[in-house]
């Protein structure tokens, strides 16, 4: 794992931002996986303003979404599906055959997994992975537990899940999570986490420990051979 420690959470994101544009530059047609929340919104934004003076390195983007909140519906406004139709999608012109979505309330939960799986298989695996960090330690819905699970999979919410502040303002709360699984992460060419919120230095303090266990899943990108880490130095509680 490379950290580059950022000054704040704007350098963080430009940093991150250069680092995938890079990887666009050398594959036009690059499969993005992208996480929703707080913490990858200024490097997306990043990419809005690249898109205005080069629309052309975009041309062949695909994207594919990390996990998204289930039994809601998909055009829920805090659903992780309008987050990236909004941040992602309409700014970055990416057309829906060059998406792969979760269904947020599909009648069969278990064949949307299948069918991702399948998608995965097909196009990928994904060039560059673009994660958060939970206040747990979870990436995605893949949440803490004794063991964890490969591929795309009906997650059980944890409490710290369901306190995000994605769901405080939902109509419909959210009764499980739909997910990538840890092999699918673990399987993109290249990771981009991003450190940054409140609350979270004691599980980044945790995570530097580069001690792997499954009970704290981001633990497990420290054996990936090409992790690009950015810590917001205002997360854990100074400046450099």
């Amino acid at each position: 794992m490379n950290i580059h420690n950022c000054t704040g959470y704007e350098e963080m994101s430009q940093k991150a931002g250069n680092s995938l544009l890079y990887d666009l530059a050398r594959k036009p047609n690059l499969l993005l996986c992208t996480a929703t929340g707080n913490s990858p919104i200024g490097l997306y934004n990043n990419l809005v303003k690249s898109y205005a003076e080069s629309p052309h390195l975009f041309g062949g983007l695909r994207i594919i979404k990390l996990d998204e909140w289930g039994g809601i519906p998909l055009n829920e406004p805090n659903s992780c599906e309008t987050f990236i139709q909004q941040k992602i999608l309409e700014p970055l012109n990416v057309p829906n055959d060059r998406y792969i979505s979760f269904d947020s309330n599909p009648s069969n939960p278990e064949g949307e997994c299948i069918r991702i799986q399948s998608e995965i298989l097909d196009k990928g695996p994904m060039d560059t992975c673009i994660l958060g960090l939970g206040k747990n330690g979870h990436l995605g819905f893949n949440e803490p537990a004794s063991m964890l699970e490969p591929y795309p999979h009906i997650a059980k919410l944890s409490p710290e899940s369901l306190q995000h502040n994605m769901t405080r303002s939902m109509d419909h709360r959210p009764t499980y999570g739909l997910t990538l699984g840890m092999a699918n992460i673990l399987q993109s060419k290249k990771i981009i986490l991003l450190l940054t919120g409140s609350g979270k230095k004691e599980v980044i303090g945790e995570l530097m420990k580069k001690k792997v266990t499954p009970q704290l899943p981001a633990s497990f990108l420290w054996l990936h051979p090409q992790v690009e880490c950015y810590v917001d130095a205002g997360c854990m509680g100074k400046s450099l």
